[in-house]
């Protein structure tokens, strides 16, 4: 008889290679409509260019897109644990993300340094962000949704407030963008062009494959041995999955809305940091947004655990950077926003309908091995 553990993995797997099947073909009924050849339009996902330095710069752009989205799925992961909707983790990052780039351009240091004060502002200002729809939820009962909604909006605002005001660097003339100080250079995250050299290749073009990568995995392992093999990360689950219940075995429910609450928050806070020292060095008003928003469906395919995020935010990587071959193939780049949709909706489909599936299963092995323990019982 198959274990349960491998059963259950067979079904999630085989449910979400159904999802994402159903979701293309959903995609390809869109793509008809546009008036393109969906053959035409899938071919073109996988094209990397002609040449070995546009296929490795292919490949760096979707681990570079990837590592923002992962990063935003443990973000909210973290509050899902909790049965907590951060869905404050967008403007947690913007307003994280303009507070660490001012600070990082105000002063110069050893990069070790300069670095981590930038890495360690970003968190702060993310954490403390996330604080207040926590300490609003555990003393007045507010819902964290409605919260960190409209908290969104007070972050968005306050980012362009402190871009055109206070924080907003020199202008050069005749430039429309508007942007913070540039961060010195001792405070840019080496690359790791390294990784494609070391095999042989050319380095990527631009500004190569992003150095915070490195700092994306090891949080994604620290993030995995705190929520699944600490007391922490066990209080979490259980105070997510019953109060009343943790309460009684000593656990503060309270006291863990805010620590769930606050580190989402912090995590949320270093979502912009691969941008702004792997590429631009500064915020500006050309700052990539929605990165908040995507971290839910990232966190939502990757059922909350950090090796599904990884493989969820390195396929929105991929369905990202196929805008550009996308539109050489004369189809509308919103085919994609069709796509990562139904693939997200499906895959919750898939996700719920295999679980039952597994519950049942679980019911009926736990009947039979009843039976049996009767059946020796009476015998005996």
């Amino acid at each position: 008889m198959m274990p349960a553990g491998l059963n259950r993995l067979l079904l999630t797997v085989g449910g979400a290679v159904v999802a994402i099947v159903l979701a293309l073909a959903i995609s390809s009924v869109a793509i008809l409509a546009a008036g393109a050849d969906p053959v035409a339009a899938f071919g073109a996902f996988f094209d990397f260019g002609s040449n070995s330095t546009s296929v490795v710069s292919g490949i760096a752009t979707v681990i570079n897109r990837a590592v923002p989205l992962f990063i935003a799925g443990l973000a909210v992961a973290v509050g899902f644990r909790m049965n907590l909707f951060n869905i404050g983790v967008e403007g947690q990052y913007r307003i994280a993300a303009i507070c660490a780039a001012y600070v990082g351009a105000t002063f110069t240091a050893p990069a070790p340094i300069q670095i981590a004060v930038i890495i360690v502002v970003a968190a702060a200002v993310g954490g403390l962000y996330a604080l207040i729809p926590a300490l609003m939820k555990v003393g007045r009962g507010v819902n964290e949704v409605i919260a960190t909604i409209m908290l969104n909006y007070i972050a968005i605002n306050l980012s362009a407030f402190l871009l055109r005001g206070p924080f907003q660097g020199p202008r050069p003339e005749g430039q429309l963008t508007v942007t913070t100080a540039d961060i010195p250079e001792s405070g840019w995250f080496p690359n790791f062009n390294f990784l494609f050299t070391m095999f042989g290749l050319p380095a990527p073009r631009g500004a190569g494959l992003w150095g915070f990568l490195g700092v994306a995995i090891v949080l994604g392992i620290v993030l995995w041995v705190v929520l699944e093999r600490t007391r922490f990360g066990f209080d979490v689950k259980a105070s997510g999955l019953n109060s009343i219940a943790a309460l009684a075995s000593g656990v503060r429910p309270k006291k863990m809305v805010i620590s769930a609450m606050v580190l989402s928050g912090a995590i949320a806070g270093l979502i912009g940091l691969p941008e702004i020292l792997g590429r631009t060095h500064n915020f500006g008003t050309s700052f990539t947004a929605g990165l908040g928003f995507l971290g839910i469906a990232v966190a939502l395919l990757g059922r909350n655990k950090p090796v599904g995020i990884a493989v969820a935010a390195l396929l929105f990587g991929f369905l990202d950077r196929a805008q550009g071959p996308l539109q050489f193939a004369d189809v509308p780049p919103s085919v994609i926003m069709i796509m990562q949709g139904t693939i997200v909706l499906l895959v919750v489909i898939a996700n719920e309908i295999t679980s039952r599936m597994a519950l049942r299963q679980e019911e009926r092995r736990a009947a039979r091995q009843l039976a049996t323990t009767n059946r020796v019982e009476v015998a005996a």
